[in-house]
């Protein structure tokens, strides 16, 4: 998979909502009412994932959930991180 130029990223963070470039990811943090919203979520993300096989870096606390995105075989960003960063707003947005 083709590795993304700054440009391309750039363009493409334009269809996302909250998500930033940062030293070679892009990534995104949301907060929820309790720490059983934020798992729920999270398992839903997780299952996505899975069937994408793209696995995000990710961290939890409490009601925080910190995502972070890229590709390691392409050493960067790639096409599928905005694929699966789309199915991650697309989650968050039906809670």
């Amino acid at each position: 998979m083709k590795k993304l130029s700054e440009q391309e990223i750039e363009s493409q963070l334009t269809k996302l909502s909250g998500w930033e470039y940062v030293d070679g990811a892009i990534e995104t943090s949301f907060e929820f009412k309790d720490f059983k919203d934020t798992f729920s979520v999270m398992t839903r993300i997780a299952f996505e994932c899975e069937a994408q096989s793209h696995h995000p870096d990710w961290s939890n606390v409490y009601n925080s959930l910190h995502i972070r995105l890229n590709t390691h075989d392409a050493e960067g960003i790639t096409e599928k991180d905005f694929k699966l960063a789309q199915s991650i707003e697309e989650i968050i947005d039906s809670e």
